[in-house]
């Protein structure tokens, strides 16, 4: 038969990029269904793995970005396919319920330990992750102080209080040590993931008393956290923030009394402290905060997501700055997602921006990253300060909604509309994401900006709520509700116990595109600017 002979057929016209996305989502929908699904296994990356492997443009970061890249599409008609009921559905919590750790801090006085159980709080409540820090310098403080209002006397914590020869005060700091732990064990049955036991832990007896505690429970491991710290700056600085920063225990003393009563302290548990060299136990020891790692009987995902993070702090002064990208023409128009380019008063807030950061930061230096969509590059274009692109940096997904305004997808998408309203975080558009999806490609982005010093982050909405969050531990309820405007710079200053916060709005108008949550009276208050230490445990 010949060419001419062959019969034509009609011609199929090719499905929109929109369309794609919704046959996309429906399969995956239909994947998730089946009854037997076939189950990928890969291996954890070894936690061996030098940090640097995920810098900005390192390979890791490479090969995530590649497998993470979502569908993104270019706006086409907000009208939505016929073929796609709904814009899509809640995505479950994952189950941590069989996570069950103790961590045991280990370390002398001033060392930074409780820097670093707070640092590992934060980080793991992000992720979602049951975590809670049990204190025992907390515990003393807040009954001595029970007792002090009861009997009108208040109890002697000067440094012979910490003597291993004081034998009253030795039995009543092992019973706070006990009675901490037993409230950690209780509140790990209770559901919690991981209970960090904050002490100094710095005798064998001390922690072999722990692993024999645990042992009788069943499901829950321990780990020792170590942390090691021989450089005479980093301790000078430790010291001084303890006695100057509000300590019950030397209320009545002049910092120079303090400064010396603290230092006997440390003086009599170096008399008596053991390092961990017991070859039995699961431990990270770090020295430096983060100049020298050690691991020891680490297993598993949860302990090797907790080894990797802590290799990657350090306590150098540093800001992050993060800055949305400025007005959009999409935000003019009301539309979500796409990659329009910035409007007029979008490119004047782009040529004003450099003036600010450098009045700010002075001669120190400067890394700006933004996402790959040509709003945040446009915002960035006059800055004088080396540039990184990150694909994981990208506004959250919005997939078949793409291109619509809220308006168009509430008259589409009625109930599926109210029903992410009602709960933000866990609702993923079809072929699309959730703020939960978000926060999952955001991790590599966190343990780069903890390894890093001074970063500018030109972003989106729903990536700068995530990052806020980690820094100002939010709950993840009140994270989409975050406002972050446009045309203003967000200072944060990472302190040993929080977040510094200042805010810079340019004189630029802008549309605001910040939608409260339905029903609640008021939006999230902005945390108040202070990286103060709590000295009372809030359960005694």
């Amino acid at each position: 038969m010949s060419a001419a002979d062959t019969p034509q057929r009609s011609a199929t016209p090719p499905l929109t990029t929109r369309e794609l996305a919704a046959v996309d989502g429906v399969l995956q929908d239909v994947k998730a269904s089946k009854s037997s699904p076939d189950i990928a296994v890969i291996s954890a990356p070894d936690v061996g793995t030098p940090p640097a492997a995920f810098g900005a443009g390192g390979p890791m970061l490479k090969q995530f970005d590649q497998s993470n890249a979502t569908s993104r599409v270019m706006s086409q008609a907000s009208t939505p396919p016929r073929s796609v009921v709904g814009i899509g559905g809640k995505v479950a919590k994952p189950d941590y319920s069989e996570a069950k750790i103790v961590l045991a801090m280990v370390g002398l006085p001033a060392r930074g330990k409780s820097y670093l159980s707070n640092k590992l709080m934060r980080y793991l409540k992000w992720l979602e992750y049951d975590v809670k820090v049990f204190n025992v310098g907390q515990l003393r403080r807040s009954r001595a102080r029970q007792k002090a209002q009861q009997s009108g006397k208040r109890e002697d914590h000067t440094a012979s209080y910490f003597s291993h020869d004081n034998v009253e005060a030795t039995r009543l700091r092992d019973q706070l040590a006990n009675d901490s732990l037993e409230m950690l064990i209780q509140w790990l049955r209770e559901g919690g993931n991981v209970g960090i036991h904050d002490a100094t832990n710095s005798t064998r007896a001390r922690r072999q008393k722990i692993v024999e505690r645990v042992s009788k429970e069943k499901g829950i491991v321990v780990i020792f956290l170590e942390s090691v710290c021989d450089d005479p700056a980093i301790l000078a600085a430790n010291i001084a923030l303890k006695v100057s920063s509000g300590d019950p225990d030397y209320k009545d003393m002049s910092r120079e009394e303090a400064k010396r009563d603290f230092e006997r302290r440390i003086r009599e548990y170096e008399a008596v402290y053991e390092t961990i060299t017991e070859p039995h136990l699961s431990y990270l020891r770090i020295k430096n905060v983060g100049s020298q790692v050690t691991l020891c009987h680490i297993h598993g995902y949860l302990q090797s997501r907790i080894a990797f993070y802590l290799m990657n702090l350090h306590l150098k002064p540093r800001s992050i700055f993060f800055s949305r990208h400025g007005e959009s023409q999409f935000n003019v128009e009301g539309k979500i997602g796409g990659d329009s380019p910035l409007s007029e008063r979008g490119m004047r807030y782009a040529k004003a921006l450099p003036a600010l950061i450098t009045d700010n930061i002075g001669d120190a230096p400067l890394t700006v990253w933004t996402s790959t969509l040509q709003r945040t590059i446009q915002t960035a274009q006059y800055l004088p300060y080396p540039k990184l692109t990150w694909k994981s940096l990208d506004e959250l997904d919005a997939g078949v909604c793409d291109g619509m305004t809220y308006e168009e997808i509430e008259q589409a998408y009625p109930e599926d509309f109210a029903n992410r309203d009602e709960d933000k975080f866990n609702y993923r558009y079809r072929g699309g994401e959730s703020y939960r999806d978000v926060v999952v490609r955001l991790e590599p982005v966190i343990m780069e900006l903890e390894r890093q010093e001074n970063i500018l982050i030109i972003g989106h909405q729903a990536i700068l709520r995530c990052l806020y969050a980690y820094f100002h531990d939010l709950p993840q309820a009140d994270l989409p509700y975050i406002k972050i405007p446009l045309h203003t710079v967000i200072k944060l200053t990472p302190k040993a116990y929080g977040c510094d916060e200042e805010r810079y709005t340019l004189p630029i108008g802008a549309v605001d595109t910040h939608r409260p949550k339905p029903k609640a009276p008021l939006p999230p208050p902005v945390p108040p600017s202070h990286s103060a230490r709590e000295y009372y445990a809030k359960d005694a």
